[in-house]
């Protein structure tokens, strides 16, 4: 389990295609801190620990990336050289700073907009409308695994836009200060917001 705020920003260094793709991520983690089979959100998604290590640049870590996870991630997502938003797991009596997090991606939502309002950044995104079900104003929502609160949102027909903002901290030192229009994010929907629309699906049958 996660909170969305981001604790560093990895980037990726190695690329092994095997039945799975071994992805090596340099880090600012003491990785004598991490344990082999330790969960780690990799912008947004849960992955295991698998390898880790120093080399005279930096520590880092490898994860596995199933097919599977490759097809329901942001295209472009695992390659050299791609940055990416970092957070451990909880531990017991950590402090839950933003929302509860999973790591298992929802959907991918299109950039269409980055537009600076003072200090702050105002992004668009369109999702299917699949989702839009899940996504209220006021309520949360995990981009790249940063957990941001939506500010507004509106269906279209085949698909739903919302909006959120991002001040200059989490602009500064997450990955979503580098966003731009067409590109792709992964989208985690509040957990509460998914139990709530099954337990709706069971009252109404």
């Amino acid at each position: 389990m996660f909170t969305g705020i981001v604790s560093d920003i990895g980037r990726i260094v190695r690329i092994e295609p095997r039945g799975d793709t071994r992805v090596r991520i340099a880090t600012a983690y003491d990785t004598a801190t991490v344990d082999l089979g330790a969960s780690i959100a990799c912008s947004g998604v849960c992955l295991t620990v698998v390898e880790k290590g120093r080399d005279d640049s930096s520590d880092w870590f490898a994860v596995d990336i199933s097919g599977e996870t490759v097809a329901r991630t942001a295209p472009g997502q695992w390659h050299e050289g791609r940055a990416l938003n970092l957070e451990r797991a909880m531990k017991l009596g950590d402090e839950l700073g933003g929302h509860i997090v999973t790591g298992h991606v929802d959907g991918v939502a299109t950039v269409l907009t980055v537009e600076k309002t003072g200090d702050s950044h105002r992004i668009g995104l369109r999702v299917d409308a699949a989702l839009a079900p899940f996504l209220a104003t006021k309520g949360s929502v995990t981009v790249d695994g940063v957990s941001l609160t939506i500010n507004e949102v509106a269906d279209q027909d085949a698909s739903t836009h919302f909006w959120v903002n991002l001040i200059p901290h989490t602009w500064s030192v997450t990955t979503l200060g580098a966003l731009a229009p067409g590109q792709g994010v992964n989208i985690e929907i509040d957990v509460l917001a998914r139990y709530l629309q099954r337990m709706e699906h069971y009252r109404g049958r």
